[in-house]
């Protein structure tokens, strides 16, 4: 980056998105720190438009190609590059320009850009969880290859990074990640049975984007982050534990072989965890609230009901089985939420599709990358198939 103190160059994956457009935010507080290279949609062309006026990035990438004429139109006065499809996803990626990529593409559209990225050695400040739930085996694998790092913007494994942080000789006994238990904590199936889509994308403490709103409220969402957590910090699936904490003050914690317990605390705000990915190793000085202990006289910590919301059960049985399996359980999901989403099945059907899933699709030990794509189409497509898409 030439002096010090140059600017980090930043390549948002997913810039129209939750992560995304609070990124943007975190960039415009400190102009003399960060700057935007490039920006990407999938679909959102007059908010990448916006954000491309205010940001001037070097590139633009909408997935999207019937809305290439009107973004490239919209940003002809300017010297923005516009590019569309998904092969110029992977194109940019592939930039000098940047220094950082936030992936942050929602589901497995986001791992090949991502792949791309570490391939040339990049930083990855990482919110798709997705990209390790599928290949996470191949993608440390090749970022330990091409050193290049990468902080996690998810606020659980964000919090255990945090955690680590000086303690590199010092093995992990577990790792405990906590779970709000999203807005049915405490709910029966007889009740989860007529839950409808409005009613399940309101979390009580998280802002998020839909899809990530729904994983939380069936508990998809912490099995998602543990695979994700054995990926990133070389655990065994014994040494990953989910505790229910209502409060989402403590982001998670890590216990090492003395028995002594770190945590990483704060307000529930996903601002925090991609400051300090963007700014890694140093802390950005900021005025977001502060938490005082006073109002949260009491910390609570419960067992998940593995009963009443299975898929953390199907999510542990893919993190033991390895191969193929969280590959499967991940697509059968992403097709079951958006048929959710759109009214189209109830909510318990939700893991009754990724379960049937796990049943049907073939089992591969050691699948080469080809073989995770190849298991994506296949469970996306089975998926379908149930609930006649």
């Amino acid at each position: 980056m030439g002096e010090e103190h140059a600017k980090k160059r930043i390549a948002i994956f997913g810039s129209t998105g939750s992560i995304g457009t609070q990124a943007l935010e975190v960039i415009k507080a400190y102009p003399d720190l960060l700057e935007v290279e490039i920006l990407t949609a999938q679909t959102k062309d007059d908010l990448l438009i916006a954000q491309a006026l205010e940001f001037r990035p070097n590139a633009v990438v909408i997935g999207d190609e019937k809305k290439y004429e009107k973004v490239k139109a919209a940003l002809a006065s300017t010297d923005i590059k516009v590019f569309c499809g998904e092969e110029a996803l992977e194109e940019a990626a592939d930039f000098d320009t940047y220094d950082i990529m936030l992936a942050a593409i929602v589901g497995f559209a986001g791992l090949k850009p991502t792949l791309k990225a570490v391939s040339k050695g990049k930083m990855i400040a990482l919110a798709n969880k997705e990209t390790l739930v599928v290949a996470g085996d191949i993608v440390m694998k090749m970022a330990l290859e091409k050193r290049a790092p990468i902080i996690p913007v998810d606020s659980e494994h964000s919090a255990i990074f945090q955690c680590l942080v000086g303690e590199s000789r010092n093995p992990i006994e577990k790792i405990i990640l906590t779970a709000s238990g999203g807005p049915f904590l405490g709910k029966k199936p007889n009740f989860l049975v007529n839950v409808k889509r409005d009613h399940a994308l309101q979390h009580p403490n998280w802002s998020m984007g839909a899809k990530i709103t729904i994983d939380s409220a069936t508990l998809m969402n912490k099995g998602l982050e543990m695979i994700e957590a054995k990926w990133l910090f070389n655990l065994r699936p014994e040494q990953i534990e989910v505790v229910i904490h209502p409060q989402s003050v403590i982001h998670s914690m890590v216990q090492f072989e003395d028995g002594s317990i770190k945590a990483q605390m704060g307000l529930p705000d996903m601002k925090l965890p991609i400051q300090y990915a963007l700014g890694f190793p140093e802390r950005m000085q900021n005025d977001y609230p502060r938490l005082n202990f006073r109002k949260y006289p009491a910390l609570n910590f419960e067992e998940p009901d593995y009963k009443t919301f299975r898929n953390l059960g199907l999510a542990t049985e893919a993190l033991q089985r390895g191969g193929n399996m969280a590959c499967i359980l991940n697509a059968a999901n992403e097709i079951a939420v958006w048929a959710f989403l759109k009214n189209r099945i109830g909510f318990l059907d939700i893991t009754a599709v990724v379960e049937k899933a796990m049943e049907n699709i073939s089992f591969i030990e050691k699948p080469t990358l080809q073989e995770y794509f190849d298991s994506d189409g296949e469970a996306r497509n089975f998926a379908a198939s149930l609930m006649k898409l």
